[in-house]
């Protein structure tokens, strides 16, 4: 009986191994599954979750600093050593030694509440506030890239099974023109180089083909793998592929995208940590004041003394200002420095954002260029095909038509694909 359970059991395995069916996922299908699932934003969630942890950490300084300490010994001798003199009639005066305090035991707790320390516990803050800050942009900057990566691998697969289609066509096209020389062959119209020529260009279409199925598959490993879904029964929709909208509505201008874009925040945020920074090394110079209370019990001769008390405290770092003014110097030149960080990064953001945008533009206008073409290699085509059937234009002028009408449908095919890439990238570059 445990024969049928075993094979079922097999099949079990063998169905989940194999999925039953393609998955196909449309553009944002892939985005939201990069968001779940891509291990570098995971990263960076992370990061941010650990910096939320600092502040946090950083919040606890403003409690009071509670310690407690106790111990317990065993002295070979007593820790009290001494001679006590004493005077008896008729011997005189005599030393007598006392040992005290062999054994004992003592415990204490303290606490500290610091009133002011130089405002290195207010800026800690918040520079750890500042920290998450940064983690937050950091994250949304690798959100960006994220979704520019997923946007250029779907792009990427969208174009080869363009390739497949267009080389469907050329086979079909081939298939037919190989039996109408085939035909003219029997008949001893033509001769047999007409049939080898077009042979070997069924033969180099094949070739082609082999080569768009290979970057097919790894393509689409990329993108499972950076998306976290199985590649095996992965693809893509391509419905949107065909008519790409003018570049016009995706336009802004270069000072709202710098606002946008969490780089330059980022340096921002730079700025204002040096700013925090040189505060820090200012406030290692100043004074701290605390006030503490504290409990104290010990046992050292067989006796139980507890007792509490209250105190404050004041500490001066005198040996401090000798090398803390040269510090507090150089945390200047780096807020300057980080100042001066911020400006580049604006001027160089501008210039890649108009960069990306004339790329976008430039992209936009090739394809307009490959549809022109398309239309002319379709028409010439047409035309040959026409001649060749009639008999007053040779196989050669027919077989150079179909390569040109490739050609034009595999340019048309990149240029959709570089618009598709550049607009995504220029999406990026302006923050959305």
């Amino acid at each position: 009986m445990k024969t049928p359970f075993l094979y079922l059991f097999l099949l079990a395995g063998l169905l989940s191994a194999f999925p039953a069916g393609a998955q196909s996922l449309s553009l944002e299908e892939c985005r939201k599954a990069a968001v779940e699932h891509n291990r570098t934003l995971r990263s960076s969630r992370f990061d941010l979750e650990a910096s939320r942890q600092t502040r946090r950490e950083a919040f606890t300084n403003y409690f009071p600093q509670i310690s407690a300490s106790g111990g317990i010994f065993q002295a070979q001798h007593g820790l009290v050593q001494a001679d006590f003199g004493v005077s008896v009639p008729q011997l005189g005066t005599m030393n007598l030694p006392i040992s005290m305090v062999k054994r004992g035991l003592f415990g204490s707790v303290t606490a500290v509440q610091p009133v002011f320390a130089g405002l290195k516990i207010v800026t800690g803050n918040r520079l750890a506030r500042l920290g998450e800050e940064v983690g937050e942009l950091q994250l949304r900057k690798t959100e960006g890239e994220v979704r520019e990566q997923t946007d250029t691998y779907y792009w990427q697969i969208a174009s080869l099974k363009d390739n497949l289609s267009t080389l469907d066509a050329v086979e079909r096209q081939l298939a037919e023109i190989h039996r109408q020389v085939e035909l003219s062959v029997k008949a001893g119209l033509v001769t047999t180089n007409d049939l080898l020529r077009v042979e070997l260009r069924q033969q180099e279409v094949a070739s082609n083909r082999l080569k768009v199925e290979n970057g097919l598959k790894v393509s689409k490993l990329l993108l499972a793998n950076h998306i976290g879904v199985d590649w095996r029964g992965l693809d893509v929709e391509t419905s949107e592929w065909s008519e790409p909208e003018a570049p016009g509505v995706y336009y802004v201008s270069v000072e709202e995208a710098l606002d946008r874009r969490a780089e330059y925040q980022l340096a921002e945020k730079n700025v204002e940590a040096q700013k925090y920074q040189k505060r820090m090394e200012r406030g290692k110079l100043l004074p701290t004041v605390g006030v503490g209370a504290g409990y104290l019990y010990y046992n050292v001769t067989d006796k139980d003394v507890d007792d509490g008390m209250v105190f404050a405290q004041v500490s001066v770092p005198i040996s401090a200002w000798w090398g803390g003014a040269h510090a507090l110097k150089k945390a200047r030149i780096r807020e300057e420095q980080a100042e001066n960080d911020r400006m580049q990064a604006r001027e160089m953001l501008a210039v890649e954002i108009e960069k990306t945008w004339c790329e976008v533009q430039e992209a936009y206008a090739q394809i307009l260029l490959a549809r022109q073409s398309v239309a002319s290699a379709t028409e010439n085509l047409r035309e040959n095909r026409s001649f060749y059937q009639a008999g007053t234009a040779p196989l050669t002028d027919l077989l150079d038509a179909e390569t040109l009408y490739t050609e034009s449908r595999n340019n048309l095919t990149s240029a959709c694909a570089a618009y598709r890439m550049s607009l995504a990238r220029y999406m990026r570059v302006t923050g959305r």
